[in-house]
């Protein structure tokens, strides 16, 4: 597919005008952040990687009823979404202590929480993304009431069936984070899933042995990245055996005919 204007670059994705009006063309890079930016690297083959993944999580998804922005995988990076109206928080689940939770409260990390926590996040980097009430979202009009009760809602659906998900294949599904956007009919506005479920925005911990199998590897300078990923990959079924090495080496060098 011919390459189309860049509407915008994220930390881990850029996305193209598409090739009807109301679509976007998303484009999963290798690039890897932590911290709000403050650590950056390349994790070669995640974003092929991610975007298969997320191809798959989000087909099941629409399985159950959850609206998302997906449309269909175009090629190895690439997917055609709709377009939509981000709206500015992001929905943490939490079903584990784990990461910032720990560090604030002082609770080991593993420690299982007694009922699923979820939690917002307002996005802005220069700010840090921070956590924000209800009652912030309401009174800023980031979201509406309505709006708000059907991310809360929708994200308690997507933990139930994700916990589920991985954990059929030996993964203890920790935590993970969602953002939601608005699509629009006239004035009518209404909530889908968007952007991406894939190890970048989800901890995903080995049931048996505690193994870390996503983006903390990267934030924590354990390495072994690309081979958490492509394990998370084998187990949900998405490459066989050798597929994913050799996924990884033909995009390197189809980059490199390409001069990037």
């Amino acid at each position: 597919m011919a390459r189309r204007r860049q509407i915008y670059e994220g930390k881990a994705k850029i996305l193209y005008e598409g090739p009807e009006p109301g679509t976007l063309i998303q484009y999963f890079k290798d690039d890897a952040t932590a911290f709000n930016a403050q650590k950056k690297g390349t994790i070669n083959g995640k974003g092929v990687l991610n975007n298969r993944i997320s191809e798959h999580v989000f087909t099941l998804l629409a399985g159950i009823g959850i609206p998302t922005h997906f449309i269909r995988r175009l090629n190895m990076r690439e997917q055609l979404i709709r377009q939509v109206e981000i709206v500015p928080i992001e929905v943490v689940v939490r079903n584990v202590v784990a990461g910032s939770l720990s560090k604030k409260l002082g609770i080991e990390e593993g420690t299982p929480l007694p009922r699923t926590i979820i939690e917002y996040y307002y996005k802005d980097d220069a700010l840090g993304d921070p956590m924000v009430t209800d009652e912030h979202i309401l009174c800023f009009g980031w979201a509406s009431q309505e709006e708000l009760h059907d991310m809360a809602d929708m994200a308690i659906r997507v933990n139930d069936f994700l916990s589920g998900l991985f954990a059929g294949i030996g993964i203890r599904l920790v935590d993970f984070k969602l953002e939601f956007g608005r699509i629009w009919d006239g004035d009518f506005g209404r909530i889908i899933l968007a952007d991406e479920i894939s190890p970048d925005g989800c901890r995903l911990w080995d049931m048996a042995t505690g193994e870390k199998l996503d983006k903390d590897r990267f934030r924590r300078d354990l390495g072994g990245e690309v081979e958490a990923y492509q394990e998370v990959a084998r187990r949900l079924g998405l490459l066989p055996e050798g597929e994913a090495d050799s996924a990884v080496l033909d995009m390197e060098s189809h980059r490199k005919r390409r001069g990037k």
